[in-house]
């Protein structure tokens, strides 16, 4: 008996759908044939889990917010029982979550497969999703670098993104640290000519907002022509930077004729 109970939950494990693809379902049937919709994003609550707490009870409250989308370093290590712990505390969110891969999900010892335990249970690392009048790309930096295949399909998701009004990229690592100074290297990606390759890229299909976590504070900026925001305040340890290493979201309002983006502080 014990043994065919084992094998029922291995068989629903196997078969079980991947949790962002579980949270697409959701957020698509929730999407509006209206223009107008919020949602909210987040980067970088590791292992804050109060933090964490406090945002999604916060977000519970907001009616209007539609989904959650949590930019990456969802966990400190990548162990498993970490995810176990991230998945038990955003079960109470109300909302739909998509979880972003990040840096921090990837453990030391799999050299290999470093996206083995993300992958089994949030699914594929590179994705995308329309909502009303809105394209997302989620694109995975997790190595703070993309490779060729990831840019071929890029570029082709941005070329779909063109019959949207607006179009949203989500990645972990920024291009540059803005704290180095303009269109430099830091806690960003590790190629200068490979982030402008992708700035230009950018440029070119005229993303709305390019949305990266990874540095622990909040910052708006234009790289290029590219509008971005870092946002990297849902619980790990901050990092200040004129006066903005603070706990926080952002919630996206989406109009007809604009964009408004608000920082909630925790």
């Amino acid at each position: 008996m014990k043994k065919i109970f084992i094998l029922i939950i291995a068989t629903l494990y196997l078969f079980a759908s991947p949790y962002n693809q579980e949270m697409l379902e959701n957020i698509s049937q929730t999407n509006s044939k209206k223009n107008s919709f919020s949602f909210a994003i987040m980067g970088d609550n590791r292992n804050g889990d109060r933090v964490l707490e406090k945002i999604i009870s916060k977000i519970n409250q907001d009616r209007n917010i539609s989904f959650i989308i949590n930019n990456g370093d969802l966990v400190t290590f990548g162990y498993k029982k970490e995810f176990n712990n991230y998945l038990h505390i955003i079960k109470n969110s109300n909302k739909p979550i998509l979880s972003i891969i990040g840096n921090h999900e990837l453990p030391w010892y799999e050299f290999l497969h470093p996206t083995k335990n993300y992958k089994k249970i949030f699914g594929k690392t590179d994705f995308s999703f329309s909502y009303a009048n809105s394209y997302f790309i989620i694109l995975d930096s997790s190595v703070k670098s993309l490779t060729k295949k990831q840019c071929k399909w890029l570029k082709e998701e941005l070329e779909k993104s063109q019959q949207y009004k607006n179009r949203f990229v989500i990645t972990h690592v920024p291009l540059y640290d803005p704290r180095k100074g303009e269109y430099k290297k830091g806690h960003s990606f590790n190629s200068i000519s490979k982030a402008k390759k992708l700035n230009d890229l950018f440029d070119k299909y005229r993303v709305t907002m390019l949305f990266t976590s990874h540095i622990h504070f909040y910052y708006r900026g234009v790289w290029q022509k590219t509008p971005f925001i870092i946002t990297g305040g849902a619980g790990a340890p901050l990092k200040d930077y004129s006066n903005s290493g603070f706990y926080h979201y952002i919630k996206v309002i989406v109009n007809d004729n604009n964009i408004e983006y608000k920082v909630i502080k925790i």
